[in-house]
């Protein structure tokens, strides 16, 4: 396998367990962050003890706080911020970017104000030769800093590229596919989380394993619709990135979307659930830009469309529900 320095840009749990992953597949890797008292933290306790506690850090992976050295060092860099982050991080690190080294990110979301897929973004601000590649699929972080098996799908613009960024992550416990939907895999990363949150609800209302499979099939069914009008296969969208990512975000302890939903369904206000989870929650945001996608698209997106309602007009959770199965008769697969 060929060794490689690696950047990766954000330390949260899961740029954190990437990083892990990479060191221990034998990359020279490189994390930072932009909150200089977590990185020095993180140096004086060889772990990630606000995202990853207990889990120590493997030899091959440092932290640093200085972007321009992390990038300097680096022959690929990997940016795994939150969505909102995306564009600024992109500007930031343009210096740094050529073919040779192209880009790849982790990031699942969409584009804040525009609901543009990451990809666009990327292509606007760095032209049409640049590589482009996104790692996506069911893959809670500390499952993947712990070693546990994992398989995911690079989705890239090259297949050179995808193909590149597969074999440096596969290996050790952690199996990786590749793709050239990138659409698809975006599209998937970022509705499993709305969708979760619609799951969380639905079992924190005690409202029983037939409700929750019943949302997953039927929220699957959205992410079929919008990525039907936007060009993204549905081999992609039944695979790792669409349906793994699903069911493993909808069913999951680990899943932030769907504590959120859980707390939504014991009264806790948005604000609060989301201050307790203590890490940012995807789906706050990917839910006004997935409305925004929907109604730019002409797409009906039920499930979507209450999940915003609890989120941003104050509806109801048990509301909600009723409101979906008291919909009127049709085709399942119309």
């Amino acid at each position: 396998m060929d060794s490689r320095r690696i950047g990766i840009l954000g330390a949260g749990s899961w740029g954190t367990a990437l990083g892990m992953h990479l060191s221990r597949r034998g990359h020279r890797v490189r994390l930072w962050d932009i909150d200089e008292k977590h990185v020095a933290a993180v140096q004086a306790d060889g772990c990630n003890e606000r995202f990853l506690p207990g889990i120590e850090f493997p030899d091959r992976l440092d932290i640093n706080a200085d972007l321009e050295q992390v990038c300097q060092a680096s022959q690929q860099l990997l940016i795994v911020t939150p969505s909102h982050a995306f564009v600024e991080t992109l500007d930031r690190i343009r210096p740094w970017l050529s073919v040779e080294s192209g880009l790849a990110w982790a990031t699942k979301g969409f584009e804040p104000g525009s609901a543009r897929l990451l990809h666009e973004v990327a292509r606007e601000a760095l032209g049409n030769d640049l590589p482009l590649a996104l790692i996506s699929g069911p893959s809670f972080a500390r499952e993947v800093a712990q070693g546990l098996p994992t398989a995911v799908t690079v989705a890239a613009s090259t297949p050179d590229f995808g193909a590149a960024w597969a074999e440096w992550l596969h290996g050790d416990n952690f199996r990786a596919y590749y793709t050239a939907d990138l659409p698809g895999a975006e599209l998937g990363g970022a509705l499993k989380n709305v969708l979760a949150v619609a799951c969380g609800i639905a079992d924190g209302l005690g409202l029983g394993g037939n409700t929750r499979a019943a949302l997953i099939t039927r929220g699957l069914a959205e992410m079929m619709r919008l990525g039907r009008a936007l060009g993204a296969s549905p081999l992609t969208l039944t695979g790792l990135a669409g349906v793994g990512d699903l069911v493993l975000t909808c069913t999951g302890d680990l899943s932030r979307n769907r504590r959120l939903g859980l707390a939504l369904a014991e009264g806790k206000s948005l604000e609060t659930a989301v201050e307790e989870i203590g890490q940012v929650v995807e789906a706050v945001r990917t839910a006004e830009e997935a409305m925004r996608l929907a109604r730019r698209h002409h797409v009906e997106m039920p499930i979507t469309e209450q999940v915003y309602g609890i989120l941003f007009e104050g509806w109801s959770p048990s509301k909600g529900v009723r409101v979906l199965m008291e919909r009127e008769l049709k085709s399942e697969t119309e």
